[in-house]
């Protein structure tokens, strides 16, 4: 097992805060890194398009090299319009770390490279894992049963061991992951880091809703509801978020066809009024700003390595 390079002896805690669609912009993304953790956004979520540019230079000139590394997560679907242009930024400005989801490209692999970008690419299971070291992935991100927006439905055992078996390469692990003591276990199962997201959605920094933060202090893993009903992609959601829509949690519409062109303007509804979440928010009790947040998750961490014993 091994970390990218860029990450050696720059993380306070083996830990990336994942890209939350809407959720994370520049002033979670800066809190993140200053607490020492990889802080990430989409580069949709940087709308509209030249907004992207403004972002990159914002964290460029106000993070130094004392703080942890930021992340871009590129969509790499073919209904993305947007990717070759936001790639093209990542290029100009030397993103350190790429995370891609939903497609492996080897031009897009190949352009992060260019600079010494590091790209690590989301995998629900096995194949897509092979699939996606062959197509010249630095790294991969296990998305788990459990995990917040675009879950898979395997056991983080299955997932893991069966990914170790053959690569020792950079591997983060996602799904349900809300506390010190799971990170830890995400590294005990063979993990190189945990990736973490519905969480710090109730932090001060992050770009939610103050209902949709209060929701994720009230709820726990029995309110989410696992549907491809509004993205065409199967994903984690909020219950009550769902039944504050109109619609019943129990008797969902049928799919639609995965699309992601929504993401850059149009029909919004959808996503902006239901709620994504994971199912291990049951360990988030309170509203706090992300240090402190962070700071209890490096508390714990330590006190379950340090209590470990066979």
């Amino acid at each position: 097992m091994t970390l990218p390079t860029l990450l050696e002896g720059r993380l306070a805690l083996p830990l990336i805060g994942s890209p939350m669609f809407i959720i994370s912009q520049p002033a979670l993304v800066m809190a993140q890194c200053r607490a020492g953790i990889v802080g990430a956004f989409p580069s949709l979520n940087a709308r509209p398009s030249g907004m992207l540019e403004a972002w990159l230079q914002q964290l460029q000139a106000e993070l130094t090299d004392a703080d942890a590394p930021f992340a871009v997560n590129l969509i790499v679907h073919r209904s993305n319009a947007r990717l070759e242009e936001d790639l093209a930024l990542c290029v100009q400005y030397r993103v350190p770390l790429v995370i891609t989801s939903l497609g492996a490209r080897e031009d897009v692999n190949a352009a992060i490279h260019s600079y010494g970008g590091i790209v690590l690419h989301d995998v629900i299971d096995d194949m897509f894992a092979r699939k996606a070291i062959e197509k010249g992935a630095d790294g991969l991100i296990a998305v788990a049963a459990g995990a917040g927006g675009h879950a898979g439905t395997l056991s983080p055992f299955a997932l893991i061991q069966e990914i170790r078996s053959w690569w020792d390469g950079p591997l983060a692990l996602s799904g349900a992951i809300a506390s010190g003591r799971a990170i830890a276990a995400a590294r005990m199962m063979g993990a190189d880091l945990a990736y973490m997201g519905s969480p710090f959605i109730a932090t001060a920094e992050a770009n939610a809703d103050p209902a949709y933060k209060q929701m994720i202090v009230d709820s726990h893993a029995a309110d989410i509801v696992y549907s491809d009903v509004f993205t065409g992609v199967h994903g984690n959601y909020l219950r009550p978020s769902i039944v504050a829509s109109g619609l019943d949690p129990d008797s969902l519409p049928k799919a639609k066809d995965m699309d992601f062109a929504a993401m850059t303007g149009g029909e919004k509804k959808a996503w902006r009024d239901v709620w994504g979440c994971g199912q291990g928010i049951g360990a988030v009790d309170k509203v706090q700003p992300t240090a402190d947040f962070v700071a209890g998750l490096k508390a714990d961490y330590r006190a379950a390595v340090a209590g470990f014993t066979l």
